[in-house]
């Protein structure tokens, strides 16, 4: 929903705040030499076009008006600040405004960063034990001994995680990241939500049952982009 109001008032706002008129054809120059002959749009090479655009002060309105280019606009969710899914996440959460990064998919798009608006990440670890391997009864025991272990300090949630996770944890020694709020399973992040940072309680879900710890507080990080795509 939040993600959906972002895409439409950035579109509201970026066709009328965005319409300054796009330099026109014969008018862009390479950056940093000002006696150079302009360069026409149909002969830019790729680099060129990359800083015109950056240059333009209205990506969209010149890849149509001057580059003639066909484009598409994107809103993009980011669910995690590490192990993205795919180029566009990682776009998303690590690239700049205004700048146009490629081309991607073997020379076929650009894409630029048109804007981005923040959401509330939680950071988590995680140590899983699955109840189609193990018992109900024998996980419940299992999570219990291990979360006392960890509160004695005979040993560490980083130790238990690659001992006994059972979701993938074990290469990131337990730690989840940071992940957005609504991309977690419910329970836990209903849960989160009354836990003090630092600590480590269980929840049950359909998948089984999850140790959990709170490695931080909350904290607001680049959630969604607007992001465009210029084929070439």
């Amino acid at each position: 929903m939040r993600a959906g109001i972002f895409l439409l008032l950035l579109i509201i706002t970026g066709t009328m705040a965005l319409g300054q008129k796009p330099k026109a054809p014969g008018q862009w120059k390479p950056a940093g030499n000002t006696t150079a002959k302009p360069v026409p749009p149909g002969k830019m090479t790729i680099a060129q076009m990359k800083t015109a655009i950056e240059q333009s002060g209205n990506g969209p309105l010149y890849v149509k008006d001057v580059l003639k280019k066909k484009f598409k606009l994107d809103t993009i969710i980011v669910r995690r600040t590490w192990g993205f899914l795919g180029l566009a996440d990682s776009l998303a959460y690590h690239g700049e405004i205004n700048k146009v990064y490629g081309p991607y998919d073997k020379g076929k798009f650009l894409v630029q960063v048109l804007a981005k608006n923040p959401n509330l990440f939680n950071h988590i670890g995680q140590i899983y034990i699955d109840t189609a391997v193990l018992m109900p009864k024998v996980a419940d025991s299992l999570a219990d001994n291990i979360m006392q272990r960890i509160r004695e300090g005979s040993t560490s949630f980083e130790e238990m995680a690659v001992l006994w996770s059972m979701g993938g944890e074990a290469a990131t020694r337990g730690d989840i990241g940071w992940v957005a709020m609504g991309a977690m399973i419910p329970e836990i992040e209903k849960e989160l939500k009354k836990r003090k940072k630092g600590e480590i309680f269980k929840v049950w879900t359909k998948a089984g049952l999850h140790i959990i710890r709170k490695t931080d507080n909350p904290e607001e990080k680049d959630g969604y982009a607007l992001m465009m795509r210029i084929f070439l």
